[in-house]
């Protein structure tokens, strides 16, 4: 079954906290992303080791198995990203279409042991790559193909809003 492609912008969690998972993107600087990162990894882990992990819940939700495939490729898009700021002014940043990314990597069908093995490394890969960014670099700037800039500081909020959210979707 095809899940409905999600094309809500959440950029919008950057001025106020989610409603659905009470994080505050505004509140999130670089350094706390690579603080707090690490210490939400086991979550990944352990809703990976579920034996219904890899079954939808309904006909509109991806599985947990396919939220853990997301949020792996979500650390590594987000770490190339974040490098691009770095290293380039103002980057615009590729389109990736997540729903497209789920059907053409078949999430649904991954091995979750390989997922998680894979997840915890892309994790500590950026909260390595968040640690390494000064505080100088904070307002370095990069935008999205349709307009949204983000600096640095405001990225690192947004990342971590989605990676709190999603484990919100998975155990709530």
């Amino acid at each position: 079954m095809v899940i409905t492609p999600d094309s809500k912008d959440w950029t919008w969690v950057l001025t106020r906290p989610c409603p659905d998972c009470g994080f505050e993107a505004a509140t999130t600087t670089p350094a706390m992303a690579a603080s707090a990162l690490p210490e939400l990894l086991p979550r990944w882990h352990a809703v990976l080791r579920r034996q219904y992990a890899a079954e939808r819940p309904d006909g509109h939700t991806w599985s947990v198995l396919e939220y853990a495939c997301h949020v792996r490729d979500v650390f590594g898009l987000f770490d190339q990203r974040l490098h691009l700021m770095l290293e380039s002014d103002d980057p615009e940043f590729a389109n990736w279409d997540q729903d497209q990314a789920c059907l053409d990597e078949d999430y649904g069908s991954s091995d979750p042991a390989a997922v998680s093995a894979a997840l915890l490394e892309a994790g500590a890969e950026i909260a390595a790559s968040f640690a390494a960014v000064s505080q100088d670099q904070w307002s370095r700037t990069g935008r999205r193909s349709d307009g949204k800039v983000f600096t640095i500081r405001t990225f690192s909020g947004y990342f971590m809003h989605d990676i709190v959210h999603h484990l919100h979707d998975v155990d709530g």
